[in-house]
């Protein structure tokens, strides 16, 4: 195996461990048909395929974190839109201080390694120390 399928392994794991979180962050500001969640994933660069998304979306749902509507379309079927429930946004705040915190430990890590090395680049520049709410718009 490759130095780059390794990277590309290492990737989609910490993707998919991260998935649940970002669908909530897409969530938090209302409801939202499937298509509109793919889309604003990939636009932040996270890549998601549809049989991956329903699956999840049916498991949050099922664990009480999503509830969805049907509604009319004009254009075809009825669709069906994904919304927070009250236990889903709690869920999404302890989420987001637990981001927080693996943020905060992981760059203080990279920062002590770059120091170490001698070199001065920018230890925010791939993993964004911002606070969460900040960023939860651009997910």
């Amino acid at each position: 195996m490759t130095i780059e399928e390794k990277t590309s392994n290492i990737k989609s794991q910490m993707r998919k461990g991260m998935l649940e979180y970002c669908i909530l962050l897409v969530l938090k500001d209302g409801r939202k048909y499937t298509s509109d969640i793919i889309d604003r994933m990939r636009e932040s660069g996270l890549a998601v395929v549809e049989g991956t998304l329903y699956t999840l979306l049916n498991r949050l749902r099922k664990e009480g974190k999503l509830n969805y509507e049907w509604e009319e379309s004009p254009k075809g079927p009825p669709r069906k839109y994904y919304m927070l429930t009250p236990a889903g946004s709690e869920v999404l705040h302890y989420m987001s201080e637990a981001w927080d915190e693996i943020a905060n430990t992981v760059n203080s890590l990279r920062m002590m390694d770059e120091s170490n090395n001698g070199s001065n680049d920018d230890p925010n520049k791939e993993f964004n120390l911002e606070k969460t709410e900040k960023n939860e718009n651009n997910i």
